[in-house]
């Protein structure tokens, strides 16, 4: 059964760090996209960054350019997500989802294979 996993998510202060990882079981990373995505409460999940099953390929929304980086260990089958600058409009529940879809823009509608989130809060 495909399961991820996420982890990292907490408490950090405007300007902080912290990085997100997705862990799989159940199945190997290496054939999939996998994507970050985002939702705060009142708002829509949004997809905050995608990458390629080689890793080659990345994708990031606008918002978080220059900011977050996405990578990947298909040895230790988990993607990570790297957030630095972190900001209040960056509070949201994170998720990692997978697909075997070929895309080229990072969609919730095109991952069907979801965990069950971990939350960040931005704060002073």
């Amino acid at each position: 059964q495909l399961q991820l996993v996420e982890s990292g998510g907490g408490l950090v202060q405007p300007g902080g760090s912290l990085r997100l990882s997705c862990a799989a079981s159940g199945f190997t990373l290496d054939r999939y996209v996998i994507g970050w995505f985002r939702q705060a409460p009142g708002k829509e999940r949004e997809g905050v960054s995608c990458i390629s099953p080689s890793g080659g390929g990345t994708n990031y929304v606008d918002s978080v350019k220059g900011r977050f980086t996405i990578s990947r260990d298909n040895a230790k089958n988990t993607v990570y997500l790297q957030m630095n600058s972190l900001k209040p409009e960056d509070t949201a529940l994170y998720y990692c989802a997978a697909t075997r879809l070929i895309i080229t823009l990072c969609r919730p509608a095109d991952f069907g294979s979801w965990g069950q989130g971990t939350q960040v809060t931005v704060s002073s």
